[in-house]
């Protein structure tokens, strides 16, 4: 299959009637699922042959987007020096207005990083494209390959030649790691995620290559097998088939501060299509579903996402320009679709309007395609409204629910899923809660590192053994959820977080089983059975909690938003489990943040919390050992009996009575 198909992309260029292949990605045109790619035979062959009208046109325009983007590749071209510029930028502008000081700029950058990287080859080291097991080599040989195609007519041949060979040679070294070499002397590498569509590295050396191979097409160099490696080998054979089976419902299991990172692969998505004509996007579902599944992670105040995994650009998980491109590039891929006006919608009303960095003004340019109506509704409430208010996300193991869309809106999650990644934390189980600003949260937000991966950092029941030492969740495990229900005014879900453990002697079950009382309040069920030590129920909170025997409670207002809210928690069982207060900072990594704590000796215990916000709820009380009566604000009682041993129990909301089971609902997009 694989011969094939790279003979049938060898021949398949401009001009030699393989097939009709018109159309770019979402952003430029209709390409279709399966068509045979087309590569044109003379420069430029990517992205432009179909999308330099609707380019020129908006320069031609004076929209907003396309003056701040040719302002700023102007100010770079005058020697403004602008962090994270990539030439491209000028090389794309040169082929829209036509202006050879554009090209002559990119090539003069491009041609001091091909210069910089041969001396460090002569003195016999790996150029700064291998650094930190070749990261960059999708910004560096991607700025280079498009440079090559966009700027070809003024290079000359001593430049083809040399930039060529030192770019074949790094996209060389990455997919056969244990014969990479430079100068001819040996410098192999780890060769770390060559083999992992799940990573962020694994989309960075997809760029270099796909672009490389496009950018050299037909010109008889080695470059012409990196179209196939990257279409078949990696796409076909390798992102594909991992993500129709692990990603299902879109995301990362990274988290979200390097899933985002996969707004390189999406962009790669919109190239690729608007080079060959082939839409390579809908191969897989996680595509749009990482759409709806962004759009869920976004807190209800659009100012940040759920602080998932390890967050080392930010610890704090605010909204940038990053996430901006994220689900930018989704709406490009998908601009008709009934996802895409609320997405819109939720950028025009987010804290990054537009982009904020000059390095990233290119993609506001070539995504600034009007919505599908004339007017985008003024309040995102509006458009989003339709769409339902929870989400379960089975690929990551994220449960993202919110008592409606607009601004002021509660929001919880629930982490309960696979843990397979290296920059995903110890938070299988954990809650947190939002509104106007954290009450409940991942403790990475104060770290200095953005990488506490810890249980301690996490709202999670701690199993701590007879030493004192706590067991930790183990990579490469994963959690299930066993049962799924929405229902009117309540969400229900339980997972079994057991197997993270790994098999440990000392844990030989823990189970999480959440009923959401919308909009403010949420009863906790944990069934925890350990054989030594001690079982240490977590929650952790911006605000020092104070705690009595059985209640604590704390006061927040939200630095940014400056709305305050009260977080109050009742434990109904067990009854001889005692309460206290840890302050994260006595651990030098954490700025600020508090952990409540509450710790029963290692047994067969059953933890029974209701959290509620504000005045939320009142008359909590038992109803035997595992169950609760409480008085919703406005009146509603609500009663919720858990078993005590199986997943499951009835909740009863005013006069309905709803039986739990252990079944998984599929959730709908929209209500």
């Amino acid at each position: 299959m694989k011969s094939t198909w790279c003979a049938v992309v060898a021949a398949c260029v401009v001009g030699m009637g393989c097939g009709s292949g018109q159309g770019g990605g979402g952003s430029g045109g209709g390409g279709g699922v399966g068509e045979t790619p087309i590569i044109a035979a003379d420069h430029p062959r990517i992205y432009l042959p179909r999308n330099r009208d609707r380019l020129v046109a908006e320069l031609a325009s004076g929209r907003p987007a396309a003056t701040r983007f040719k302002d700023s590749v102007d100010r770079w071209v005058a020697g403004s020096d602008i962090y994270g510029f990539e030439a491209w930028n000028a090389a794309l502008l040169g082929q829209l207005t036509g202006d050879a000081r554009y090209c002559t700029a990119a090539v003069k950058a491009i041609d001091q990083q091909v210069t910089d990287a041969n001396s460090a080859i002569r003195k016999g080291d790996a150029p700064a494209v291998a650094d930190d097991s070749y990261l960059d080599i999708g910004p560096l040989i991607g700025d280079l390959a498009l440079v090559y195609d966009w700027c070809s007519a003024t290079l000359t041949a001593g430049q083809r030649s040399a930039w060529i060979t030192y770019a074949d040679q790094a996209v060389f070294n990455v997919w056969n790691y244990q014969d990479a070499a430079w100068g001819g002397k040996k410098i192999d590498w780890s060769g770390w995620a060559i083999d992992d569509p799940s990573d962020n590295y694994y989309y960075s050396f997809l760029r270099a290559t796909m672009l490389l191979g496009l950018a050299a097409h037909g010109e008889g160099t080695k470059a012409d097998a990196w179209v196939p490696e990257f279409r078949q080998a990696k796409i076909g054979d390798e992102l594909v088939p991992t993500f129709n089976m692990d990603l299902t419902g879109g995301g990362s299991r990274e988290g979200t501060g390097y899933g985002v990172s996969m707004r390189v692969l999406f962009h790669l998505y919109d190239l690729w299509a608007g080079s060959t004509g082939e839409t390579i996007a809908t191969l897989t579902g996680h595509t749009r579903a990482s759409m709806l599944s962004f759009i869920h992670q976004t807190v209800p105040s659009l100012d940040r996402i759920a602080p998932t995994g390890d967050q080392s650009r930010d610890s704090t998980a605010s909204f940038f320009d990053y996430h901006r491109d994220y689900l930018q590039q989704l709406i490009g891929l998908f601009p008709t679709d009934p996802l895409a006006d609320p997405a819109r919608a939720l950028l025009a009303a987010s804290s990054v309007p537009e982009m904020a960095n000059q390095f990233m003004f290119a993609y506001d340019f070539l995504y600034d395609v009007p919505t599908a109506k004339a007017v985008a509704p003024p309040d995102p409430a509006q458009a989003l409204g339709g769409l339902a208010t929870a989400y379960y996300a089975p690929g990551i193991g994220e449960l993202y629910a919110r008592s409606g869309w607009d601004t002021h809106a509660t929001w919880v999650n629930l982490i309960a899923g696979p843990f397979t990644q290296s920059h995903a934390h110890q938070d299988q189980g954990s809650l947190l809660i939002y509104k106007d600003g954290w009450l409940a949260y991942d403790a990475v937000i104060e770290s200095k590192s953005g990488l506490p991966q810890q249980t301690e950092a996490h709202s999670v029941v701690r199993i701590v053994d007879a030493s004192g030492k706590t067991v930790e969740q183990s990579r490469d495990t994963e959690s299930t959820m066993l049962a799924l229900h929405r229902g009117d005014g309540f969400v229900h879900a339980a997972a079994d977080i057991t197997p993270v453990y790994a098999g440990s002697k000392l844990v030989q079950k823990v189970q999480r089983e959440v009923v959401y009382l919308m909009p403010d309040a949420i009863v906790v069920y944990d069934r925890v059975q350990t054989s030594a030590g001690k079982q240490v129920w977590q929650l952790v909170t911006p605000a020092a909690p104070a705690v009595g025997t059985t209640h604590a409670s704390l006061a927040h207002t939200d630095a940014t938003l400056k709305v305050a809210h009260s977080l109050e928690v009742e434990r109904l069982s067990p009854t001889n489990a005692t309460a206290s207060a840890f302050d994260l900072t006595k651990d030098a990594d954490f700025t600020a943040g508090h952990r409540l704590d509450e710790t029963a000796a290692a047994g067969d215990n059953r933890f029974l919390h209701v959290i509620w916000i504000d005045g939320a709820a009142s008359g909590v009380a038992a109803m035997g050992s595992d169950g609760v009566s409480l008085t919703l604000a406005g009146g509603k009682t609500a009663v919720v009996q858990f078993s005590r041993n199986a997943v499951g129990g009835t909740l009863t909301l005013g006069a309905q009575t709803t039986k739990l089971d252990a079944t998984l609902e599929t959730l709908p997009e929209t209500r």
